[in-house]
């Protein structure tokens, strides 16, 4: 779990190192696209194969599919450090590989939580899982240092780390892990139900990634007929997969579990929560590279690193809450940890909420530690009820179907708050651009293509450490014709992020208020839960 998530976030501190190794410019045409695949596509194949890897785990042992997707991981892990282009063949050759390594993280997570949901006692469950959702979490924010203290040194550096570990776990796992639950030998894999399942979900979230997309002179996508589509088609393949998931003998997603209180409230929270703060660790790192570090005299090229560092508060809340919270949990239930831990992530994010853009660091990391304390009190005693909820002979589907749920909730919120956030850019960035640059002496007509261009293209630079304001003037001829004096306070880097704070505000203000909003209704979710309930088989 904790190289899986690792992976996963080491990538998005270590952007800006990735895009200048392989020599591609975030400011030409349609080069948005390849970052945002390279943010998300991981976490969208994870998403829709968790449930179906959850399934054969159930059917051919959790182990075994574990151990499999430790190789695959492996594997993809070598092919990408190992990169043999550059320019869009080098981002596609990346893009292709990860999404092969999200297969692997997908068999990993799917099975991870229920071999150790079959390997310990009801009563220890809570310390247990504790346990692996503190690596799970810790994990993301590890590969934020990690990432920011490699990416400095070699890009291709951030790869190896997980050829390396993956190695190592390959060997421990294939030697040390044995199966704890019988295979289920006389169950069908339910085709159909896949299918339909992994090319809806596909479908559907590939459908939001180009949905925050600029797409024919519009800021974002969601104009386009083919996203309008494939979020129609993704639906509708969806309902599809309900259809067929109550009529065939072994169903691969068993929706009979729904009926069972404990699991359905469970998992709702899970993908509220999930909605509420998957975004968060992505807005977080936009705010702190793109704004507030060269607001504070950081060079671009150190921002991936401090980044990393400044965000280490949110870990070590989690950290000191999730083991604690499962042994708790253990004892005395899941209802009041994880209802009380959403209400605390709530109060965080009105918190940050209030926080101004230019904002002191002490207070800030103290919002970050309550948030990591509130989502360490709700993760472990949320997961160990969903899984005690359950038959051992669907664990493995349903830790795929809690996976599905979170993993799809993190592609969601990424997708609704980037959006919220461009549109708030796009309301006043372009005028505030354009009026700054006119007073500068800058001709009209160079302001107007300056201003012109999409908000998220200007921010995308300046996170990947890119100031396109000198690129975009050089490019419209007139950089050369202005006063030395202009030329430097054109391309200072405190210049583009002093212009994207205020809009960049507008776009947190609305964003933190639809997470408190969400964290809120998670809570309300929760408490509908009941009390303890251990599946029969287990008591």
């Amino acid at each position: 779990m904790l190289m899986a998530t690792v992976n996963a976030s080491i990538v998005i501190i270590s952007l800006p190192a990735i895009f200048n190794g392989v020599h591609l410019d975030p400011l030409a045409r349609g080069n948005v696209g390849y970052l945002l695949w390279m943010l998300m596509g991981y976490m969208l194949v994870t998403a829709v194969l968790v449930v179906s890897l959850g399934r054969l785990g159930d059917i051919y042992g959790k182990v075994r599919i574990y151990n499999a997707g430790f190789a695959v991981f492996t594997g993809a892990s070598v092919a990408l450090a190992l990169t043999p282009f550059e320019g869009e063949s080098g981002v596609l050759w990346l893009i292709g590989w990860r999404l092969v390594q999200g297969v692997g993280g997908a068999m990993l997570m799917a099975n991870s939580t229920a071999i150790i949901t079959d390997a310990f006692p009801p009563r220890r469950r809570g310390t247990a899982l504790g346990v692996n959702q503190v690596a799970g979490l810790a994990g993301t924010f590890i590969g934020l240092v990690l990432g920011g203290i490699l990416s400095a040194w070699h890009w291709q550096a951030i790869f190896w780390v997980s050829v390396v570990v993956g190695a190592a776990g390959t060997w421990w796992s294939y030697r040390n892990l044995r199966e704890c639950s019988p295979r289920r030998a006389d169950v069908r894999i339910d085709w159909a139900g896949n299918l339909t399942f992994a090319a809806g979900l596909t479908i559907l979230l590939a459908s939001v990634t180009y949905g925050i997309q600029p797409y024919h002179g519009h800021t974002e996508g969601w104009t386009n007929p083919v996203v309008a589509g494939g979020l129609i088609l993704g639906a509708l393949l969806l309902a599809a997969f309900c259809v067929i998931e109550t009529r065939v003998r072994d169903p691969m997603f068993n929706l009979r579990l729904f009926r069972i209180q404990a699991f359905w409230a469970g998992n709702l929270a899970t993908l509220l929560n999930a909605i509420a703060r998957g975004g968060l660790q992505f807005m977080l790192i936009i705010w702190l590279q793109g704004i507030w570090l060269p607001l504070h005299g950081y060079d671009f090229a150190e921002t991936p690193l401090w980044a990393g560092i400044y965000l280490l508060p949110l870990t070590l809340g989690f950290v000191v809450a999730g083991p604690l919270s499962g042994y708790l949990s253990d004892r005395y239930g899941a209802r009041l940890f994880a209802t009380g831990g959403l209400l605390v992530m709530a109060a965080s994010f009105i918190g940050l909420l209030l926080v101004p853009v230019d904002f002191g660091y002490p207070g800030f990391a103290a919002l970050l530690a309550i948030n990591g304390i509130g989502s360490g009190l709700f993760s472990a005693p949320n997961t160990t009820a969903v899984m005690n909820s359950v038959p051992a002979a669907e664990r493995g589907a349903a830790s795929g179907i809690r996976a599905t749920f979170q993993n799809t909730g993190m592609v969601l919120s990424i997708g609704v708050f980037f959006s919220l956030l461009v549109a708030g850019l796009s309301r006043s960035l372009p005028v505030t651009l354009r009026t700054e640059l006119v007073t500068l002496d800058v001709p009209t007509p160079a302001a107007d293509a300056v201003a012109a261009v999409p908000p998220v293209e200007l921010m995308f630079s300046a996170f990947l450490g890119v100031n396109p304001l000198g690129t975009l003037l050089n490019a419209a001829g007139v950089l050369d014709t202005l006063p030395t004096v202009t030329v430097h306070a054109l391309t200072d880097r405190t210049f583009l992020p002093r212009l994207l704070s205020g809009p960049f505000h507008d776009g947190l203000v609305v964003v933190f208020t639809l997470a408190a909003a969400l964290s809120v209704a998670a809570a309300v979710v929760s408490l509908l839960r009941g009390g303890v309930y251990i599946h029969d088989e287990d008591q």
